[in-house]
């Protein structure tokens, strides 16, 4: 037997089962970049090298347009998708701007004043 919670937790991503099969192909993709052979042949051919793990045309548009949220919302990982990122320079501070409406610089002032509140 399987319970199905949704949680009704406004502004909080919720990763669960049906959204790590959704989102597995890209996610494979991108802790795939943990090599620099990996990295020279994604950059040498960037929707080659998402045909090759099978994402779908959402999942390689918001990767080639590096579409933050929209891999996300197509069941990427953060965990995965800081590894692109990274690779485009960016740091977790600059990805939790994107997600939550911030800045870099915002975001990281809010962290260091104890983190976001729900009011």
């Amino acid at each position: 037997m399987t319970s199905r919670i949704s949680p009704d937790l406004p502004g909080t991503y919720v990763f669960d089962g049906p959204t790590s099969r959704r989102g597995f192909p890209m996610n494979k993709l991108f802790m795939s970049l943990r090599t620099e052979a990996a990295r020279t042949d994604f950059l040498a051919d960037e929707p080659g090298y998402c045909a090759r793990f099978g994402l779908t045309d959402d999942q390689t548009t918001a990767v080639l347009a590096r579409d933050w949220q929209a891999m996300l919302d197509l069941g990427g990982s953060i965990f995965y998708i800081y590894k692109l990122a990274m690779m485009d320079g960016h740091s977790m501070q600059y990805l939790g701007g994107v997600f939550t409406g911030m800045s870099e610089a915002e975001f990281k002032a809010a962290m260091l004043a104890g983190g976001r509140t729900d009011v």
